[in-house]
């Protein structure tokens, strides 16, 4: 019988089929696999991958948020994670989590490029957000990015399959995070310009009030929202919008303003009435005396309603005669009944000044009417300036002393020091000036001007004098018989330069003196001794000279003053 060959394996094909076998099961590690569902252990599905080796993975990796997992069953073919070849029990290792991932990550990455949003489901809520499903691949939502405006409740939200759009994304650190605003904000621009481009200008809808603040309300159109401004609700002063509208409230509106570039909707609800500022100047015409009442008040004046949307300003400075630097506050409080004169009115800008003042009698009127010029009048020292003495009057008024009118022989500066505050002095009244507000008072009027009352004191004419005091200058005397003082220069005390001692004289002392100036308008008078020497001699000389006579200057005036002496006597 034949011997028969046969064939067997040697060394090294079993090597190369190891290693072949080494190397198909490395390559396969560590990457997503089909296999096929053998059987369904309560909550294990039995996966066969081939390889001759099976693998279990729990049910509830085939399910999800937002997936079930009760359609799985035996002989379906499913994608896994293929983690190792076999295990210590000879079974390979799979996850349909990690499948579902790598398979997630992909398709990610590619709407991530193309720009495109993705669906996931709001599953759990974390530090500062929370976590979405997008089909097996976690992400990260942001508080900030959940809506348009801040939600309390996000529970509706929560476990529904919904839009968002990725963020950012980074496959080394597992990180995604996606926004669901941005998506809300697309569609709602979408929405938006379909719904601006219907509206027009001018144009009266209804709303629903959405939302309030300070300076207005936001007012929803059906899908876009415009703003009511608090200046455009009324026509009156509105401080606050909640005065007029709530949220919820349905308003009609008009209209004002569409900006399609920004979608910006201006709105109003005074433009449906009529404007209270026509024919303005007919109903409130200058000088008409009106009551109306403070609606607002501010460190330059007050605000006073006259009617619904009309307002006028009354001034600081027309708010009291007398009281010039207070606050309007003091004067007026807000909601009190008022009764103003119009001073000015402009419909172009729509504004009305007011003044308070005007509606009570002016002080300086009642003050000229009951004390004339003339009048004698008494006053309270309120203060001492450069200019003079300020008196408190009656009615609520102040005059001046000017320090020309304090004395009629002693300058202001010194006469002012014998005043203080408080001390009550009569006065003579000068001058009232109504519109300048102005009451010119005197202290000196109320004794007679010396000069007026000079009698026949005149230049060249002959007084007697009265030594008040003695100066090294001169002499202080005073006219004998009249209430005039002047001061004799030294020069001017003798002929004789040896007699022109002020020394030679003590107060009280009298002489006669010619006088050498007087004049009424410069409340000047000058005297002299030297001058009336000269003059008598003259006059001797006239007299009693005589070319025949033969006698001696000495003699004529020896007999001159004899004479003059006779006449004293």
């Amino acid at each position: 019988m034949p011997a028969t060959a046969t064939t067997h394996p040697t060394r090294e094909d079993f090597a190369a089929l190891l290693e072949e076998s080494f190397g198909r099961s490395e390559m396969q590690e560590g990457s997503v696999v089909k296999g096929k569902v053998v059987a369904i252990e309560k909550d294990i599905a039995v996966i066969d991958i081939g390889l001759k080796t099976e693998g279990r993975v729990p049910m509830k990796e085939f399910a999800g948020p937002g997936r079930e997992s009760a359609g799985l069953k035996v002989g379906d073919e499913v994608e896994v994670f293929l983690d190792r070849i076999e295990n210590a029990l000879g079974e390979a290792v799979l996850s349909r989590d990690k499948a579902k991932r790598e398979e997630s990550w992909v398709r990610l990455e590619k709407a991530f490029q193309d720009n495109q949003k993705v669906t996931g489901v709001i599953f759990n809520q974390v530090k500062g957000g929370y976590t979405v499903d997008l089909d097996g691949a976690v992400a990260f939502l942001p508080r900030s990015q959940v809506d348009i405006r801040p939600i309390r409740d996000i529970g509706p939200l929560m476990h529904n399959s919904q839009p968002f759009q990725i963020l950012k994304m980074d496959r080394r650190r597992g990180n995604i995070v996606v926004s669901r605003r941005t998506v809300l904000e697309e569609t709602r621009a979408g929405q938006r310009q379909e719904l601006v481009s219907s509206l027009e200008e001018g144009q009266v809808v209804d709303g629903v009030v959405k939302n309030i603040t300070d300076y207005g309300a936001f007012v929803d159109l059906g899908g876009i929202d415009g703003l009511l401004h608090v200046t455009d609700i009324a026509w009156r002063r509105v401080n606050h919008p909640t005065e007029v509208v709530s949220i919820g409230q349905t308003v009609k509106v008009k209209i004002i303003k569409i900006n399609h570039e920004t979608h910006r909707i201006s709105l109003g609800m005074k433009q449906l009435q009529g404007d209270p500022w026509e024919g303005i100047e007919g109903k409130y015409p200058v000088g008409a005396k009106v009551t109306g009442r403070v609606t607002n008040i501010t460190d330059y004046g007050a605000f006073v309603e006259l009617e619904p949307g009309i307002e006028g300003l009354v001034h600081v400075s027309e708010m009291s005669w007398t009281k010039k630097n207070l606050h309007p506050g003091k004067i007026v409080s807000t909601s009190q009944e008022v009764e103003v004169a119009i001073l000015e009115v402009d419909p172009v800008k729509r504004r009305i000044s007011l003044g308070l003042k005007q509606t009570l009698a002016n002080p300086w009127d009642a003050f000229a009417e009951k004390h004339p010029v003339g009048a004698t009048i008494e006053g309270e020292v309120k203060n001492k300036t450069e200019f003079g003495l300020f008196l408190g009057l009656e009615g609520d008024v102040d005059g001046m002393v000017h320090l020309s009118d304090l004395d009629w022989n002693r300058p202001g500066e010194q006469v002012i020091e014998e005043y203080k505050k408080g001390d009550m002095v009569k006065v003579v009244v000068l001058d009232v000036d109504v519109e300048k507000e102005r009451i010119s008072l005197g202290i000196k009027q109320l004794q007679g001007d010396p000069f007026a009352e000079a009698g026949d004191i005149k230049k060249g004419g002959v007084v007697t004098c009265e030594v008040t005091g003695v100066q090294d200058a001169g002499l202080d005397v005073k006219i004998v018989g009249t209430d005039l003082s002047s001061f004799v220069k030294r020069s001017d005390l003798s002929r004789d330069r040896a007699e022109q001692r002020a020394e030679r004289f003590a107060v009280g002392d009298k002489f006669d003196a010619r006088v050498t100036l007087f004049d009424k308008r410069a409340r000047k008078i000058s005297v002299s001794i030297k001058a009336l020497e000269i003059a008598e001699e003259k006059e001797a000389v006239a007299q009693y000279g005589s070319s025949d006579s033969g006698a001696t200057l000495g003699d004529i005036l020896g007999s001159a003053l004899k004479q003059r002496s006779e006449k004293k006597d």
